[in-house]
């Protein structure tokens, strides 16, 4: 089997060719699946857990009479799971609190000047909404990733959504979560319930999670919607690009471009290296490996997407690593501290031979839950501060207040801003004694 054959050598390329390997695989924007979306959206709103049942029963097969999984059903979880299993969802838990826990902000209080004072504080989102997908299998890691920093942020209400039978892996990493709100709902009607609300699921402030072009198209719809919930983002497939040189191991290399394959056909990996001996080994050990997936559809039809790039030295792979700006980067050279230092776009990155993307997927700490398609140009990896909102405050005493009193008048002078003025003067004089 040979699963791989798109190689190129960037310096003979020209710039269409250029952007054209480096582009993303074109997603299906059906409008299908928009109008269907559409139509499930507006009977959520309208019918409320009429239109819940109806969907459930034509998708998931499913026929619901109590969309609220009990507490007793939660708690029994855990009777179902290896304590090997449990024993692992528990290392990953605290590893992802340590982490997301040190993410908790300072508070600013400062005097700009004398008598005003100036503070910054941050409270939590009151109620946030978290999406569990569970197709070909039940994604219980992202429990841990969006409960976690959830609950360290102090969000008053945690509403856990996921499609009917909900998975004992699931239910068991929402309760040692202390996740009591879950719901046996998937798909858009998901997202459109924890939107607008239904007689069995309130309104959310913030809706958090992955899914499939489904769920996607809802998320974007629903917060294109005046005064209705705010999303965190709109993952695409996955990517992962890699830089390495003549130290790599070739092996390693094979199995994190492997492990972001079998995510999907429209999943994205790159290899980027200066030696074409290790990329020659590389594809040997890919073919070798892949045999031994059980993925392997999903994988060869990601790899159609992908592409090993031969550069002429590592400071050309770091140029064109912030060209793509991956959603995963993994830095495979003998000093990649070294290499990190010039890095400016990319959501998570892995550095040195012993840090596959697997540990940022589970339980090294940092979060999964990162911009894709060339976003980490500017957006950042779900944390603590999408759980958050900032504040500000400012307090004058009287004599901050007149000290100030010229700067304010002159400024909104300028702007022709009269009122904003007079707000001053008429203290000022107030102040001082003068009647108006």
């Amino acid at each position: 089997m040979r699963c791989f054959k798109n190689i190129f050598y960037w310096n003979k390329l020209n710039l269409d060719e250029k952007k054209r390997i480096l582009s993303r695989p074109v997603l299906k924007e059906s409008d299908v699946i928009k109008k269907t979306v559409k139509k499930i959206i507006e009977d959520v709103k309208h019918l409320g857990d009429e239109a819940l049942k109806k969907y459930s029963i034509l998708f998931d097969k499913f026929d619901i009479n109590q969309f609220q999984v009990s507490q007793e059903t939660i708690f029994s979880s855990s009777f179902a799971l290896s304590k090997k299993l449990k024993d692992a969802i528990l290392i990953a838990k605290k590893n992802i609190q340590s982490f997301h826990k040190a993410q908790i902000p300072l508070s600013i209080d400062i005097e700009t000047q004398t008598g005003v004072r100036c503070q910054q504080i941050y409270l939590p989102l009151n109620s946030v909404g978290i999406y569990v997908p569970s197709g070909t299998a039940p994604l219980f890691s992202t429990v841990l990733m969006l409960a976690i920093p959830a609950k360290i942020a102090g969000c008053k209400e945690i509403i856990l959504c996921s499609p009917p039978p909900i998975s004992n892996k699931i239910l068991y990493a929402a309760h040692v979560c202390g996740i009591k709100k879950i719901f046996q709902i998937g798909g858009a009607q998901a997202i459109a319930a924890l939107a607008f609300g239904t007689q069995s699921i309130s309104k959310v402030d913030k809706i958090f999670g992955p899914g499939n072009a489904y769920v996607t198209e809802a998320k974007l719809q629903v917060s294109s919607i005046f005064n209705v919930s705010e999303i965190d983002m709109l993952a695409g497939p996955s990517e992962l690009l890699v830089i390495a040189d003549a130290t790599a191991n070739p092996d390693f290399i094979a199995s994190d471009l492997l492990s972001q394959a079998e995510h999907g056909e429209s999943s994205q990996v790159i290899l980027l290296t200066p030696c074409i001996q290790l990329s020659q080994q590389v594809i040997i050990a890919l073919n070798k490996q892949i045999t031994k997936l059980s993925r392997q559809s999903e994988i060869l039809k990601a790899l159609k997407n992908s592409v090993i790039i031969i550069t002429e030295n590592i400071v050309q792979c770091i140029k064109i690593s912030n060209i793509y700006a991956p959603e995963h980067l993994i830095i495979q050279t003998q000093n990649p501290r070294k290499i990190l230092n010039h890095i400016s776009n990319a959501s998570s990155i892995f550095l040195g031979h012993w840090s596959p993307e697997s540990v940022g997927d589970y339980a090294s700490g940092t979060n999964h839950v990162l911009p894709t398609y060339g976003k980490s140009t500017t957006n950042s990896a779900l944390g603590l501060a999408d759980f958050q909102k900032r504040i500000l405050v400012q307090e004058l005493t009287s004599q901050g207040l007149i000290e100030l009193s010229n700067t304010i008048e002159t400024l909104s002078s300028e702007e022709k801003l009269d009122a904003h003025k007079n707000a001053v003067r008429i203290r000022v004089d107030a102040l001082k004694g003068k009647k108006r």
